[in-house]
């Protein structure tokens, strides 16, 4: 199929669709500036303190890298706290808004992203799934409780260098255990997926009164498959966009090997054109 074909399969699918389903990995985030964390060299252009020491993200996003030495955990988090709070998301989130606002059911969104961008560009709170959690909320690392609460009250200060917390770590305020993200990390047996679920169930409640969803895919790879699996189980409508993983089968959508930024604008034009 050519991608003049592709372009207008996929812009019959938005016009046809009652409801838009968002699909992202961390792709999506590129065109914001924020890392993907591909390979270690990725990862370690971006915590070059990490490189010293060897410590590849699967390392560091590892519970037992807070027990060892909670300061350097707390100075990886806290630094992409701090980023993830001060980035604003690119214009194709609002490109997403807008075509979601001419659909009778408009938007969900479905991420194993953890940065809360969606959440930020406006998509509504209670229909975006984050299916590993978010860094925007906390719980205890001892889960004495399974409550989650905000991380707004928390301000890091990291030495970038050392990659390090400065400033007191967060704790527990039901047993002053050392806090950590409520986010699902490798190996992790002490996640509380409350959020979650409760994310998910309501997200399951919207695609049960949605007829024709369209799902755009957008930065999703293939090594933790999580985002692109639950993309092809809800609808044979799918538009991929990954600049090194677009492949989907004809029968299953289409894919476009772009940006996300650079294809969410194209679509846009064309249907506009259209």
């Amino acid at each position: 199929m050519t991608e003049t074909e592709k372009l207008k399969r996929a812009v019959q699918w938005l016009r046809e669709a009652d409801g838009l389903l968002v699909t992202a990995g961390a792709g999506m985030g590129v065109d914001s500036g924020l890392p993907d964390f591909r390979g270690a060299d990725g990862f370690w252009r971006s915590y070059p303190a990490l490189r010293r020491h060897q410590l590849t993200f699967q390392d560091m996003a590892n519970p037992r890298t807070l027990v060892r030495s909670p300061a350097l955990s707390w100075g990886f988090y806290g630094h992409r706290l701090r980023l993830y709070r001060r980035t604003e998301p690119h214009e194709g989130f609002h490109v997403l808004r807008r075509w979601a606002s001419r659909m009778p059911n408009g938007a969900a969104v479905f991420t194993s992203n953890v940065d809360g961008q969606f959440q930020k560009a406006g998509f509504r709170d209670d229909l975006v799934a984050e299916c590993h959690g978010s860094i925007h909320m906390m719980q205890c690392s001892e889960v004495c409780t399974d409550a989650i609460w905000s991380a707004a009250a928390f301000e890091p200060i990291v030495d970038d260098v050392e990659c390090r917390l400065l400033n007191a770590l967060p704790v527990c305020p039901y047993c002053g255990a050392v806090a950590r993200p409520n986010i699902l990390m490798f190996g992790d047996y002490d996640w509380i997926a409350l959020r979650t679920e409760a994310q998910e169930s309501r997200l399951n409640a919207w695609l049960g009164s949605v007829e024709r969803p369209v799902v755009v895919e957008l930065g999703a790879g293939k090594t933790i498959p999580t985002v692109r699996n639950f993309s092809e189980r809800v609808s044979a409508r799918v538009i991929r966009i990954n600049p090194r993983d677009s492949g989907i089968a004809s029968h299953r959508g289409v894919g476009f090997a772009s940006g996300a930024l650079h294809t969410l604008r194209l679509l846009d034009e064309t249907l506009s054109g259209t």
